[in-house]
């Protein structure tokens, strides 16, 4: 009975010692198979998002545009109007003032972090390795209920009043899923700076072949936040690059 015990103990140490084994592109691969495989998303160069975003009891209507070339749009429609926001075009990032309706570039250190970031689609994660990123696995821990792999994410380096500073996310990654439930990143500047941002995902659905998350809950860290809820995903739309353009002064 004493060695039946022993070879237990021996055989539960033995899976306990294979899942701390796993590692972070183990899991990244998982991920990556399990939402739609390397392959189908290979073939992914651009993906329209119709969605709305909950406000403190307001539904407002939202279409984004994410293309592997690194262009953006978000188009709102708020209270009957329609106006552009978070927007790249190849060169300027701008977005159009709501109050005046004229279009803003956004300043140049803004316009750095984001071009540092380009390359990146569909996610920072999938293709880190090119994008000289590090990934570490960090260890486990549980998310909404969800026992997680924890992800260390270290990208380039971003500008802060001037001055490179770290810049790192943490991804959770469920472990039977091997999809992200949660993406916690520290706030670096601003007022909520010394803060973490939190994104929660959820409400995994199919489109065309791949998985995406149709629920998105971004918050900061104690205090509330707004959801974005998608109702549809379009992959490889046509798309006027029109929208993309900034209107002049």
């Amino acid at each position: 009975m004493k060695n039946l015990a022993i070879s237990l103990l021996f055989i539960a140490s033995s899976f306990i010692l294979k899942a701390q084994d796993i590692t972070a592109d183990e899991i990244v691969k998982n991920y990556i198979e399990n939402t739609g495989g390397k392959k189908a998303w290979s073939k992914v160069n651009g993906l329209k998002m119709t969605a709305a975003i909950n406000v403190q009891g307001m539904e407002i209507p939202l279409v984004i545009y994410m293309l592997k070339d690194g262009r953006t749009a978000t188009i709102v429609t708020y209270q009957g109007i329609t106006f552009s926001q978070d927007v790249y075009d190849g060169e300027v990032l701008w977005g159009m003032n709501p109050m005046a309706m004229k279009a803003e570039k956004a300043e140049s250190e803004k316009l750095e972090n984001y071009k540092r970031g380009i390359g990146e689609f569909p996610n920072d994660i999938f293709n880190y390795k090119n994008l000289g990123y590090t990934l570490e696995f960090v260890g486990e821990e549980t998310k909404e209920g969800v026992e997680c792999y924890k992800l260390k994410l270290t990208k380039k380096d971003q500008l802060v009043d001037g001055k490179e500073t770290e810049n790192v996310i943490y991804y959770f990654i469920d472990k039977e899923n091997f999809v992200p439930i949660v993406v916690e990143q520290p706030i670096v500047s601003g007022e909520l700076a010394g803060q973490t941002s939190v994104t929660v995902m959820s409400d995994y659905q199919e489109a065309d072949g791949l998985y995406f998350a149709f629920s998105i809950n971004q918050m900061v860290e104690g205090m509330g936040g707004s959801e974005i809820v998608i109702s549809s995903v379009e992959i490889n739309p046509d798309v006027d690059d029109s929208i993309f353009a900034f209107p002049g002064e």
